[in-house]
């Protein structure tokens, strides 16, 4: 899960820095998406410590489900962009990108953390 938390942060990181440069370099919030991958790049960092690894993935799945639920409100805006009458369209398109990355993220994570509790659940003598 550790490899997988650096590809998701540094792809979240290269999308804030393309939406970024694709807006003129006018809107810092065109790099929110770095920021969020940057925090899973550092709970990844965390993570490689075994004592703490399973608080750093909880961590950056709390990281990507706020970021996913706060990007949602320009995702909603999907319609008016292909319709051509949204007010900002990259931040449309990078939010749903952003959106998108988290929610496979997160996927990801939820997957990992049952098969590890089944895997637990199936050694004798651990609870």
């Amino acid at each position: 899960m550790i490899a997988i938390t650096f590809i998701f942060g540094a792809i979240l990181t290269l999308a804030g820095v393309v939406g970024y440069v694709a807006s003129g370099s006018e809107s810092f919030t065109a790099l929110i998406p770095s920021v969020v991958g940057v925090l899973l790049l550092l709970c990844g960092l965390v993570a490689k410590k075994e004592k703490l690894r399973r608080h750093a993935i909880h961590a950056a799945l709390a990281v990507a489900l706020l970021g996913a639920l706060g990007s949602l409100m320009n995702v909603l805006q999907i319609g008016e962009l292909l319709a051509g009458t949204a007010e900002r369209p990259s931040a449309v398109i990078v939010s749903t990108v952003m959106f998108g990355v988290l929610v496979v993220y997160l996927v990801f994570g939820i997957r990992f953390f049952i098969t590890a509790r089944r895997a637990r659940a199936e050694q004798p003598g651990i609870s």
